[in-house]
């Protein structure tokens, strides 16, 4: 029975152990991307639902497949505990394709910097990014329309961007 005992603590410790570092602080609760036909942008938006108690001085680090190719898009961000939601947004990206997964790996901090929770998912776009166009519509505070894009003579370049990979 003394045998026993230590045995079953240790065991104990070590489930208790596994399952904070398992423990599920936010999921994700809306993933897409945002085409912006105004000032022509792409970018990804991840929201996050919290699910346990946020620690004050916690953050959250994302990086985001380039659609482009080369090296990942990567954000970081201080959390706070009180908020009811966690919005990700990346730079503007290129190339976004249609029906093509794109990888969004996400690390959840402590204050003391060691990973809490790590989700990996992948958006897809519905739409090609080629309907969009390569320069903003308007320019300004007042949405005037830009000069590049609605020409003097009447013509319009609504062409969209170039140089994306044929995948």
């Amino acid at each position: 029975m003394k045998a026993v005992l230590p045995t079953l603590i240790a065991a104990i410790l070590l489930t208790a152990c596994q399952r904070e570092e398992q423990r599920e602080i936010v999921a994700v609760s809306g993933r897409m991307f945002v085409f912006n036909y105004r000032v022509a942008t792409a970018t990804y938006l991840v929201t996050l639902q919290p699910t346990a108690p946020i620690t004050e001085g916690s953050s959250i680090e994302a990086s985001f497949e380039n659609p482009r190719g080369g090296e990942a898009f990567a954000i970081s961000e201080r959390l706070f505990p009180k908020s009811p939601k966690i919005t990700l947004q990346s730079p503007p990206v290129e190339c976004v394709k249609e029906g093509r997964p794109y990888k969004v790996a996400i690390r959840l901090r402590a204050p003391d910097g060691h990973v809490m929770q790590t989700i990996d998912t992948t958006i897809t776009s519905d739409t090609d990014q080629s309907l969009l166009p390569a320069k903003p519509l308007v320019v300004g505070p007042l949405y005037t329309p830009n000069p590049e894009v609605f020409r003097g003579d009447g013509s319009m370049d609504m062409g969209s961007v170039k140089g994306c990979p044929t995948d």
